[in-house]
């Protein structure tokens, strides 16, 4: 019995250690205040990132909701032929801020951050963070600016640029719904003194 405990026990002290594998969405996505106080690491995250590249929390935040409602493993859908045979994803849109492989090795490459992993919220806020500073150099597009952010991260750099959105009115349509729940994000966490 006793080896079956200690075995148990170094089981769970390395499930512990693993930090990161709790890939579930937050209980109540609604509100910014709940999100934080049940995942203090995406709020430290997330102010690493504002500080380092000046992207409100906010405007983080309604992003990471609009990509992956949280979930730190999120992929895209499958593709099917005919309805049974699996043809591969849509993309290869991973993690919280759902990064195509090609953008986050030009992000590992650029940063130095070779290590850094899209299910991690700390990697994937900076990524976030890296990419919307580009937006704002290439595209003069602010930080602040959460709708036209979102639709430079959505339709990359050169689409955005080229007005690619413009033919695509559902893409208008979620980009003004991040943009009013980044609105509604800030203004819960100024309520909640957290941001």
């Amino acid at each position: 019995m006793g080896r079956y405990l200690r075995a148990g026990v170094i089981v769970l002290l390395l499930a512990s250690c693993g930090g990161g594998g709790n890939f579930s969405a937050p209980r109540d996505l609604e509100n910014a205040c709940s999100i934080v106080n049940e995942r203090p690491r995406y709020l430290a995250a997330m102010r690493q990132t504002e500080r380092r590249w000046g992207v409100p929390i906010h405007v983080q935040m309604a992003t990471i909701h609009q990509e992956s409602k949280f979930i730190g493993n999120a992929r895209t859908p499958v593709r099917w032929s005919l309805g049974v045979i699996p043809m591969g994803r849509q993309s290869s849109a991973y993690g919280y801020a759902q990064a195509l492989d090609g953008t986050w090795e030009e992000y590992q490459r650029e940063t130095g951050k070779r290590r850094a992993r899209r299910d991690d919220i700390r990697d994937a806020t900076d990524f976030m963070g890296w990419y919307m500073t580009k937006t704002e150099q290439r595209n003069g597009v602010s930080k602040h600016d959460a709708r036209n952010q979102y639709l430079a991260y959505h339709e990359g750099h050169a689409g955005f640029a080229r007005g690619s959105y413009n033919s695509k009115p559902w893409l208008l349509t979620v980009s003004n719904n991040v943009a009013a729940r980044a609105n509604r994000y800030e203004q819960q966490l100024r309520a909640c003194r957290r941001a």
